[in-house]
């Protein structure tokens, strides 16, 4: 996968497109990753002892990776990301402004 914890990047589908937000935990097996402040879902809790209440949680729920597009930190415009091979390391370049990312 192209994109790691720590990335800034544009939702380019859904119904948060065009927020720009950083990417919290990523999830290779399911091609999927978490972001900040998006993708939100209300989950009810019920409760749990008696006499508290339930409650509603605001929780934010991976999605897809093909959702969204990296955001160069150069020139801080999302752009598709390449993979270079320089001896045993793979680096990662935007394919915009052909720097290192």
């Amino acid at each position: 996968m192209k994109i790691k914890k720590g990335d800034n990047v544009l939702i380019i589908a859904g119904k948060d497109k065009g927020k720009k937000a950083p990417v919290i935990k990523v999830f290779p097996k399911n091609k999927s990753i978490l972001v900040e402040g998006v993708n939100l879902v209300k989950k009810h809790r019920k409760p749990k002892k008696s006499g508290e209440k339930g409650e509603i949680i605001i929780l934010p729920r991976p999605f897809s990776v093909s959702r969204v597009m990296l955001v160069c930190p150069r020139c801080s415009k999302p752009a598709r990301v390449g993979i270079k091979i320089e001896g045993n390391k793979k680096n990662r370049f935007c394919k915009k402004c052909q720097t290192s990312i």
